[in-house]
């Protein structure tokens, strides 16, 4: 038996943006959709973190999720299980106030997990898991150290596992908890990693900068073989444009149409060529536009910054050789925390 995971949906993301949410319908239309018909999945997991907001939801966004993805489910007879994230929990301490229960009742195919429960997926008996927190920590890891399933899927925060591409997780569980599993699925970070064991999945769409470029989509997992096959999105909201005195005339624009574009300018010699590339990329329809120049550290500073390092990188490896009466260590969690941050407001 063939079932689909996902997770991380975050239906209403970025303020219920109409621009976000065509871009996650063209993942569901071209890519998650005709996948389930292809192989004739009739059963779904849902990791966890179908909606964005833990507060409440824009009314046209639960329109927008329920006639883009519950009503095609059910028409199609799809079995949805659905595990209850930190996004779709109202308070941190309890999941028993959870938005995926209370917006859902009225889709009988979908059934919905606010405690550890174990389910059957074909003949596979698997051990679902929502966010752990203070109320139900205690139940929810016995049940972790007494279950004899060989499979887990839930949304689990663990220690030492990447949160995107620049960040690794500090700080939550150790994944040493669930040694006694053959395959761990987790959602909640939003990159795929994995120790062998725990897999991270990844969410299905690049929602901020810090996922540009990476791999999202979602996941078909073999309940007889316990082998898994990522299914990849090739639809993306985020490019980066490296201009170094790029000929305007030549350069093709086409692909960057309500997308959001950052240009890195390298090398501009030449500002009315500069100005016209810029003119072209707005006159393609571009949705957002930013212009990034190059900055030199001070002469007398001898850093050099790599091409193949990413951002938090750089500025981790800035303080690590910085002469500063500072815990470096501190400086590097803060200056994480506020990159992070950053990445998630633009």
């Amino acid at each position: 038996m063939k079932v689909a995971i996902i997770t991380d949906q975050h239906f209403g993301a970025r303020k219920n943006s109409k621009l976000f949410h065509d871009y996650f319908l063209k993942f569901y239309n071209d890519v998650f959709f005709p996948t389930l018909e292809q192989y004739g999945i009739t059963t779904v997991v849902d990791m966890g973190d179908t909606f964005d907001s833990r507060k409440g939801i824009d009314f046209s966004a639960l329109a927008w999720a329920k006639t883009n993805y519950y009503d095609r489910l059910q028409e199609m007879g799809v079995k949805v299980h659905t595990i209850v994230g930190n996004h779709t929990t109202y308070y941190k301490n309890t999941n028993d106030v959870n938005s995926v229960d209370l917006l859902l009742r009225e889709y009988e195919n979908v059934e919905v997990y606010s405690e550890a429960t174990e389910v059957k997926l074909g003949n596979l008996k698997t051990l679902f898991i929502p966010w752990i927190n203070a109320e139900n920590q205690d139940k929810t890891f016995k049940l972790i150290e007494s279950s004899v399933c060989k499979v887990a899927m839930g949304h689990l925060e663990l220690h030492g596992f990447r949160v995107n591409k620049q960040i690794v997780m500090d700080h939550g569980h150790p994944s040493e908890l669930y040694s006694e599993f053959t395959k761990v699925f987790s959602g909640h970070y939003h990159t795929r990693s994995d120790n062998g064991r725990v897999y991270y999945l990844g969410n299905p769409y690049e929602m901020f900068w810090s996922d540009v470029g990476d791999r999202r989509g979602f996941t078909i997992f073999d309940t007889e073989t316990l082998e898994h096959t990522h299914v990849d999105n090739p639809h993306r909201m985020f490019y980066n444009i490296y201009y170094e005195d790029t000929p305007h005339q030549t350069f093709d624009t086409r692909e960057y149409a309500n997308k959001i574009v950052r240009i890195i300018v390298r090398k501009k010699t030449d500002l009315k060529n500069f100005e016209k590339f810029v003119d072209k990329l707005y006159a393609s329809n571009v949705a957002e536009l930013k212009i990034v120049e190059n900055f030199q550290i001070q002469e007398n500073e001898e850093f050099e910054a790599f091409e193949s390092e990413d951002t938090l990188s750089i500025l981790n490896r800035y303080v690590e050789e910085a002469e500063i009466n500072l815990d470096k260590s501190v400086v590097q969690k803060l200056l994480s925390e506020v990159y992070q941050e950053a990445c998630e407001m633009v």
